[in-house]
């Protein structure tokens, strides 16, 4: 059975290894090089103070993760994020984005977070889809932005109301002042 749990930085090798193939085959990140585990292991300490970074395992193997980090750094864009999952490339099609994407909403509620934003790959059908079907809708699209393996890019943007952002939005509230608590399965 599929279960969410917080982020630790000894889950740092398995995140590199789930992220790595998506560095090195395709154009669905744009990070030319893989990072290091110690750079997840920074990501990771540095996100969780602010906002939810989660695995997702079965008898202790992780098949993806999931985080949302912040949109823009000003206080204005307090409650939009941009989320962020990555399942094993080797896993996929048994629900563990959704289940993670269901539990990364949920502490974003918490949080007060009222707008969640993902920035896809041009021709990155897959997670088009996957993002319409839980809510998501296209509201940007930038041609021939970035440029990897020689070739232009388009990069698209979708967007999904938590909450409608009307009137004043109760504070945002950092990750780190939750319960960390997560029943996701």
């Amino acid at each position: 059975m599929i279960e969410v749990r917080l982020a630790t930085p000894a889950d740092a090798t398995a995140l590199v290894a789930i992220y790595a193939p998506y560095v090195e085959e395709t154009t669905i990140t744009f990070d030319y090089d893989v990072p290091s585990a110690a750079a997840f292991v920074q990501n990771i300490a540095e996100t969780v103070d602010t906002y939810p970074y989660f695995v997702a395992e079965d008898e202790g193997e992780i098949l993806g993760y999931a985080y949302a980090h912040p949109y823009k750094n000003r206080a204005a864009y307090d409650w939009s994020v941009e989320v962020s999952v990555y399942v094993d490339r080797t896993k996929r099609g048994n629900g563990t984005g959704k289940i993670l994407y269901r539990a990364l909403e949920a502490a974003l509620k918490k949080q007060n977070v009222a707008i969640l934003t993902a920035c896809i790959t041009g021709g990155n059908q897959a997670s088009i889809h996957f993002h319409t079907k839980l809510g998501y809708q296209e509201v940007a699209n930038f041609p021939k932005i970035g440029y990897k393996f020689d070739q232009w890019l388009d990069v698209i943007w979708l967007q999904k109301f938590l909450t409608k952002p009307e009137g004043q939005l109760p504070a945002f509230i950092p990750f780190a002042k939750l319960d960390k608590k997560v029943t996701e399965k």
